[in-house]
């Protein structure tokens, strides 16, 4: 059993990673359905909490399906985290997560998300003064450094626990490398092996098949998996892995059946939870993967990414019922 502080997990957790226009509550309700142990939400502004921007503060819609679920802010100023950390505790969340790996050009550069990787001390101080300042367990996520040159993961990690960190999740990659290249997760085993280390310790990046989930454990040693991309147009990911652990097989294909009925759903979703306009744009990037690997399939997915109609995208999914009903997946 793995736990983060009183949250009790089953052994080598998957976890849903906090990712933007992509882990909102449509998409986190259907990766609960399919076995992710905890979700987070797309990761949040303090600046924007603080100023009650509206897109910000609906982000912590949170609902007791998820549970248990994490609510990730990010920020670079001491007041303003403390500020955003009183509101998001107004939200129930189970564990606060602290975003110091976002490797976007406009959050770095305010020192944010791992623009923070600069600056260790304060990463350490932001950290100890946010868990001084709620009840709730809090977590970091963070990447391996800021670049090849300036790795320290574990000594940062062990800061990080003796300030109050209840689990760290890493990256294995440094922010110069973007999402470039491999991911490295020799120095996450570093950190699982510093015999100093006893909370959790989460691998993430480049777990894209149960097979990696797999050598994550049993090679690498770490606690759990933080599950990102690999996820996209695929909530059953969380399924996959866990019957692969179980059996060592692979689970059978999902049906074109089981495929439109997980779109609908999630455009449903989105549409009841943040309107038509923002429903329809921000499932797009889900239905390549949804429908990846049927032939002669391009007008249907132009259809579906390009309407801005929620009936269109409907109509576009029963065109495929209609068309590819007897399609098999390999």
């Amino acid at each position: 059993m793995i736990k983060i502080d009183t949250i009790e997990l089953p052994n080598f957790p998957l976890l849903l990673a906090p990712m933007e226009d992509v882990s909102d509550p449509p998409f986190r309700a259907l990766c609960k359905e399919q076995g992710a142990d905890v979700v987070y939400t797309e990761f949040i502004s303090s600046e924007g909490l603080i100023r009650d921007a509206a897109k910000s503060t609906m982000k912590l819609d949170i609902y007791e399906k998820e549970r248990p679920v994490g609510i990730e802010i990010f920020g670079a100023n001491l007041d303003s985290m403390l500020k955003s950390v009183e509101i998001v505790e107004k939200s129930n969340p189970d564990i606060i997560d602290i975003n110091f790996g976002c490797p976007v050009k406009k959050v770095v550069s305010k020192g944010a998300g791992a623009g923070i990787l600069k600056d260790i001390d304060l990463m350490v101080k932001l950290t100890d003064a946010m868990v001084k300042h709620t009840n709730l367990p809090v977590t970091v996520k963070t990447r391996l450094g800021w670049d090849h040159d300036s790795i320290r993961i574990v000594e940062v990690a062990e800061r990080l626990q003796d300030v109050g960190c209840k689990a760290i999740s890493i990256h294995g990659r440094t922010r110069a490398q973007m999402y470039k290249g491999n991911a490295n997760w020799k120095p996450i085993a570093e950190v699982k092996q510093n015999p100093r280390m006893y909370i959790p310790v989460f691998g993430n990046g480049d777990v894209n098949t149960p097979e990696r989930a797999v050598e994550m454990r049993d090679k690498y040693g770490l606690d759990g998996a933080m599950i990102g991309r690999a996820t996209i147009g695929n909530p059953w990911f969380f399924k996959q892995v866990k019957h692969f652990f179980k059996t060592g097989e692979h689970l059978a294909p999902i049906t074109i059946k089981e495929r439109l009925e997980a779109a609908r759903r999630h455009l449903q979703m989105a549409i009841d939870w943040k309107g038509e306009t923002l429903g329809v744009l921000e499932t797009r990037r889900h239905y390549t993967t949804y429908f990846k690997g049927i032939p002669h399939f391009k007008d249907y997915r132009t259809k579906m990414v390009t309407s801005d109609a929620p009936e269109d995208v409907f109509s576009a999914f029963d065109e495929v019922e209609a068309n590819f009903s007897d399609y098999e997946f390999i």
